[in-house]
């Protein structure tokens, strides 16, 4: 059998092996090893086993990757969460859809110091969910805005998959993590929108809610965030100013979290360990896809599969617009069965160099890619965001609810996408002042 025939053989045992659910770093490495062997010999596909994955997982910029979950970590762990989701409610709550509108909010807000988006949904899920199912709010709504706000968790930095996606296409890691800046504040902007025509329209959709508080109070709700105000302004802000990079922005992060933690007295030695040990499984956990992913990309490559693919959409003889709504297409459907890293590292080999050859921004094709991943997060059968949310309201609402609120959303998301296609600078502007 040719190489090409043996790439092509491996992606099929790709696609068969996650449909019956074996674990996606297994499914990656392990073909990609035997693969190799078949190419190169069982001696090559270890040495080159060893070789790609220790360059890989030593890589320095990847060092970000356990300092911004270590951040989020402790953030959570300390009740910022809570802080956030309270001091919405105060200021919106007494409008129609404002628990709503604060739980769209507070997922912005939160994902700024979290950086994942099933633990963006999975934090204010616990929180906002209860509170909007006791205000009498509608449950496909309550629990579809916690499922959509969650995926703003990689639309604003720190982000995680966006410094994967940086490592992989040779991309500036800083400017991409502020280049993702207003699709986020763009997407979560919408979402309040939509939820606010809805509930006006439809007020039995989210109840107003009676908020009696004073002017001390809402002011103090508001100064109790200052931790998360200090933290975007260190992460971002040291990013964008240049005085520190993107590596160094994740350890600066933890340690501010860590400090204002600490000195609050909102966290102790034993929510320190639980941070560390959730840091340390996590980070081992995309690090094992990851390395599965490399192999991938190395077995790809010599079997010449992504060549023949690039050739044969050339050959196609779309347009650059096209190739985009193609891609868009392969990632709702990818997000519907993968995690967002697994769906993201399992295509990256293949469509990298057709975006490189069509001399197409990579900073710009990233973004979207990214929100691609994050649609697949919301759709139908298995939207991982969904199935968060379901674990967390739990059997008082049934996954079919989560799933009919979520069609709004998704339309809001179809909305974003044609924006941010028609209009790259909204992507680029921000990067471009960066130098």
């Amino acid at each position: 059998m040719s190489g090409l025939g043996i790439g092509l053989l491996g992606c099929l045992s790709v696609f068969v092996l996650l449909a019956i659910r074996v674990p996606i770093g297994i499914v990656l490495g392990g073909v990609s090893m035997v693969g190799i062997a078949l190419l190169r010999g069982p001696k090559a596909a270890f040495s080159i086993t060893g070789s790609e994955a220790y360059e890989f997982v030593a890589h320095w910029s990847l060092s970000a990757i356990p300092m911004f979950i270590l951040m989020g970590a402790i953030t959570y762990r300390a009740g910022l969460a809570g802080k956030i989701f309270f001091a919405a409610r105060i200021w919106v709550g007494h409008v129609p859809g404002g628990l709503a509108a604060a739980t769209n909010v507070a997922a912005a807000m939160f994902s700024s110091v979290c950086g994942s988006s099933l633990a963006t949904s999975a934090a204010i899920g616990r929180i906002a969910i209860p509170e909007m199912l006791r205000s009498r709010y509608d449950p496909g709504l309550a629990t579809a805005v916690v499922a959509a706000a969650g995926t703003v968790g990689s639309l604003i930095p720190p982000s995680i998959i966006i410094i994967i996606y940086g490592y992989f296409a040779q991309q500036n890691i800083g400017k991409l993590l502020i280049a993702v800046i207003i699709p986020g504040l763009l997407t979560a902007l919408a979402y309040i929108v939509m939820i606010v025509i809805r509930c006006r329209a439809n007020p039995a959709l989210g109840p107003a809610v009676a908020v009696d508080f004073s002017g001390s109070e809402r002011r103090k709700a508001m100064f109790d965030l200052w931790p998360m105000v200090l933290l975007v302004v260190g992460v971002v802000g040291g990013i964008y100013s240049g005085l520190v990079t993107s590596i160094e922005a994740g350890a600066f992060g933890a340690f501010l979290a860590l400090v204002i933690s600490v000195a609050q007295r909102t966290i102790g030695a034993r929510g320190i360990a639980a941070a560390v040990v959730e840091t340390c499984e996590t980070t081992a956990s995309i690090l094992f896809i990851a390395v599965g992913a490399v192999l991938f990309t190395k077995f790809m490559a010599l079997c010449g599969v992504p060549a023949f693919i690039s050739a044969t959409i050339e050959g196609m003889n779309i347009s650059d617009l096209q190739l985009i709504l193609l891609t868009m297409l392969v990632y709702i459907v990818l997000g519907a069965f993968l995690d967002p890293i697994g769906a993201l590292l399992l295509t990256l080999p293949v469509f990298i160099p057709i975006f490189e050859a069509r001399s197409i921004d990579m900073l710009w094709v990233g973004i979207l890619i990214i929100k691609f991943i994050e649609i697949g997060l919301l759709t139908p059968p298995v939207g991982f965001n969904a199935f968060v949310v379901k674990s967390v309201a739990g059997d008082s609402v049934p996954i079919g609810t989560i799933f009919r609120g979520l069609g709004w959303f998704l339309v809001v998301e179809m909305v974003v996408v044609a924006l941010l296609i028609a209009f790259p600078q909204l992507t680029l502007f921000l990067p471009t002042l960066m130098g």
